[in-house]
C-alpha cells in the first residue's frame, strides 16, 4: 500500500515555479530522502504533505485521504525546517503540554528526554536553549505520539557528529514511513533506504541507496551529482 502519493504537484509563488508537475509515490513503512539542491522544491513538498499549504494543482494523499483531515493529522509527525516549539516554555513543559493534547502517556515524554539526551535541560525554557538542543526538542516533539508517517525536513541541521547518530539511531528504531528532505547525500544515505531526486521543482532520478552511491561519493555536492544526472540522463 503507498502511504504517500504525490500527483502533478504544481505550486508558484509569483513568477517562480516551486513544482512543476511533481510526482512521486511511497509504500507503508519506506524510508525515503527528498534529495536536491537549495530551492528544489523540497521543503515546499513538506509543507503541502503536512497540510500546511495548498498546491495550485495536483493531489497528494495520506494514506489515501487528503492531508488536512483529522484522521492525517493523527498519524503524521512533520519536522519543518528551524522548527520553534513553545520559547517561554521549557523542555519538560512543551513535551508534557503536546503529549496531553495527543493523548500520549507521560512516560513517553521520559522516554524520549532520555533517549535525546535532553535531561540536563528539562527546565531550561525553550527561547535559551542552543539551536542544537532546540533541535533535538523538535525532534522529539515531532516524534512524541509514535506517527506512523514523519516528514523531516533537515532534520539533522544544528547537531554534533556524536549527537546525529544518536538521533538517526533512535528514528532508525521506529517502525514508521519516513520522508526526510535534505540537501546532502551523506544524510540521505545514513537515515533512507531510498532516494528522490528533484531538481527545479521536478523528479530527475530515483532509487535506491546503493544506487545513489554508483552516482556520486558521500561527500559530493548534490548540485554535481544533478548536473551529472541531466547530461547523461543516467
Amino acid at each position: 500500500m503507498e502511504c504517500i502519493e504525490v500527483r502533478n504537484l504544481v505550486k508558484r509563488y509569483g513568477n517562480i515555479t516551486a513544482l512543476n508537475n511533481l510526482s512521486f509515490s511511497i509504500p507503508c513503512l519506506g524510508r525515503y530522502a527528498l534529495l536536491g539542491p537549495n530551492g528544489a522544491g523540497k521543503s515546499t513538498t513538506l509543507k503541502i504533505l503536512a497540510g500546511l499549504l495548498k498546491p495550485d494543482q495536483g493531489e497528494v494523499y495520506i494514506k489515501g485521504l487528503p492531508p488536512n483531515s483529522k484522521e492525517v493529522k493523527k498519524v503524521l509527525g512533520y519536522l519543518p525546517e528551524d522548527a520553534m516549539p513553545y520559547r517561554t516554555l521549557t523542555v519538560k513543559e512543551n513535551l508534557e503540554y503536546f503529549a496531553s493534547f495527543r493523548g500520549v502517556p507521560r512516560e513517553r515524554v521520559y522516554e524520549l528526554i532520555n533517549l535525546l539526551e535532553l535531561e540536563s535541560y528539562m527546565n531550561v525554557e525553550a527561547g535559551k536553549l542552543s539551536r542544537g538542543n532546540l533541535q533535538k526538542l523538535s525532534i522529539a516533539l515531532t516524534i512524541l505520539h509514535n506517527p506512523e508517517i514523519v516528514l523531516l525536513d533537515e532534520p539533522l541541521n544544528y547537531l554534533d557528529i556524536p549527537t546525529q547518530e544518536r538521533v538517526i539511531g533512535v528514528l532508525r528504531s521506529m517502525n514508521s514511513t519516513f520522508l526526510v528532505s535534505t540537501h546532502i547525500m551523506s544524510i540521505a544515505t545514513r537515515l533512507t533506504d531510498h532516494v528522490i531526486i528533484i531538481n527545479k521543482g521536478g523528479v530527475v532520478w530515483s532509487g535506491t541507496i546503493e544506487e545513489l552511491k554508483r552516482l556520486g561519493k558521500e561527500d559530493e555536492p548534490i548540485e554535481s551529482i544533478v548536473a551529472r544526472i541531466m547530461s547523461t540522463g543516467a
